[in-house]
């Protein structure tokens, strides 16, 4: 069992407390940590595990081999760098860095004291989008064409008061916050994304990061993607095409207030008189629907002490993290600049 701590006990760490000690597998939470005493101790008391209000100390305890980063943007490269100078594994939530330097500097410590890094990309998890990625590895799309992608909400009452909204500790706006997920997913699909054309605006939250973004990619390989994430959604959405030349793939929904989880699958069919060739005519759809709980972040988790056990990167590393970064840097440069601009 791996001694593992988590620190930051909102929403995210709260998730993975429930994934950590109830899948079975590999982890056994000793001490949960948060600004908030409070919030620490009802989490702890939730799980067993300790309570502490310092994180510092957290990595104080004997024996500790595992942390999981879930404070807000700002502090988790501090904290993570920390972990793995104490040799801990880390699992640090998305984005990596407020920037592609925090992720590029985590990354490299890291490779130094030859411990895990993964970033929290649990989307990578869920099952229509696994089965996805299965099916496009299998050349079940033929060769790619292009993704379009969609990912909004329309926040809280307050939101403009959440540590989101304040660029220093958030770094970002919606295009960090939820467009690093679609951006992780193209990379996943398409291969390192090598120009960016992007912008960002602020439609209606008084904050001030942008609360809209909109993504053109190219891939090195040549497919593009086009993305978008809001904050003004207003209900809660999630759409991911894939679309090549035997056909299509449509992940809709994330479960939740996202709605059910479905994967259409759809096959153009085939010119019975001219083989390899396609006929015109609608496609042949299959649809499937994940009517279960959210196991993304039990997945996750069986993910990262895989990798610990068996000394492998895990999905959602943190050079993902780092790449994904490097692309948001390129998009807000883009933003700026109203151009294209390659990644570097």
């Amino acid at each position: 069992m791996i001694k593992t701590a988590i620190i930051g006990a909102g929403l995210i760490g709260r998730k993975r407390a429930e994934a950590l000690t109830s899948c079975g597998q590999g982890g056994c939470l000793v001490a949960v940590c948060d600004a908030d005493p409070g919030r620490a101790a009802e989490l702890a008391a939730a799980t067993g595990a300790g309570a502490f209000d310092d994180w510092r100390k957290v990595l104080d305890i004997p024996g500790l081999e595992a942390v999981i980063v879930a404070a807000p943007n700002k502090f988790n490269p501090e904290i993570a760098a920390a972990a793995l100078d104490r040799g801990c594994h880390v699992l640090c939530e998305k984005p990596l860095g407020r920037n592609a330097a925090e992720a590029e500097s985590l990354c490299r410590r890291a490779a130094d004291r030859s411990r895990i890094l993964k970033t929290g990309f649990n989307l990578r998890h869920h099952p229509a989008v696994r089965q996805a990625r299965a099916l496009v590895g299998e050349g079940g799309l033929g060769p790619l064409y292009h993704i379009l992608g969609r990912y909004g909400h329309g926040g809280r009452p307050g939101y403009e008061n959440e540590w989101r909204a304040d660029p220093e500790v958030a770094g970002g706006g919606v295009l960090l916050d939820q467009g690093v997920h679609l951006i992780d997913l193209c990379r996943w699909f398409l291969g390192e994304i090598a120009e960016a054309f992007g912008q960002v605006w602020t439609s209606f939250w008084p904050m001030a990061v942008e609360d809209n973004a909109l993504m053109l990619l190219r891939s090195e390989g040549g497919p593009k993607a086009s993305l978008f994430v809001s904050w003004t959604q207003w209900k809660n959405m999630f759409r991911f095409e894939v679309h090549g030349e035997k056909g299509y793939l449509f992940i809709d929904g994330l479960g939740g207030s996202y709605g059910t989880e479905r994967l259409v699958r759809g096959a153009r069919p085939p010119d019975a008189k001219l083989p390899g060739r396609f006929a015109g005519g609608a496609p042949v759809e299959e649809v499937e629907e994940y009517q279960g709980p959210d196991d993304s972040w039990d997945e996750e988790w069986k993910e990262f002490t895989g990798a610990i056990r068996e000394g492998r990167d895990p999905l959602g590393s943190g050079f993902d993290g780092w790449q994904a970064n490097k692309v948001i840097d390129a998009v807000y440069r883009s933003a700026r600049m109203n151009s294209f601009v390659p990644i570097s």
